[in-house]
């Protein structure tokens, strides 16, 4: 039996994780969190079977730029996906921490399932 990649999403929005989670879902086991601190928690609860991370950037307690960095710092092999819809500057603050994609809201789902499928560590199978 083949085993599903783990995917940590983070959103402050309730109705944005449910509808995420319900997309990936499909493909991907997803544990989820609503602010920088609990997201910080599962990475902690998890570290070696995550296999991707989806963070907002704008979040409550810690932002998501501060969890992408403290999470590079951790385990810099981990592929971080962050999503904003703040613009520019937001944008060029993930990829200065090393996200290693900036998707902008609002994105097409297809968009999401491409760029999770090319940042999955090489060998993870995943369910068709």
């Amino acid at each position: 039996m083949t085993q599903k990649a783990r995917i940590l999403l983070v959103d402050d929005s309730e109705v944005t994780v449910a509808g995420l989670k319900s997309f990936l879902d499909q493909k991907y086991e997803v544990v989820t969190a609503h602010n920088g601190l609990d997201a910080l928690k599962e990475f902690e609860d998890n570290v070696n079977k995550l296999d991707l991370v989806i963070t907002d950037l704008v979040i409550p307690l810690i932002s998501g730029v501060g969890v992408i960095s403290l999470l590079k710092q951790k385990s810099p092999q981990t592929p971080i996906i962050a999503m904003t819809g703040w613009g520019k500057q937001p944008s060029e603050l993930a990829t200065e921490v090393k996200a290693d994609m900036v998707l902008m809201k609002p994105f097409d789902l297809e968009d999401l399932d491409r760029s999770v499928s090319k940042l999955l560590p090489q060998g993870k199978v995943q369910p068709g």
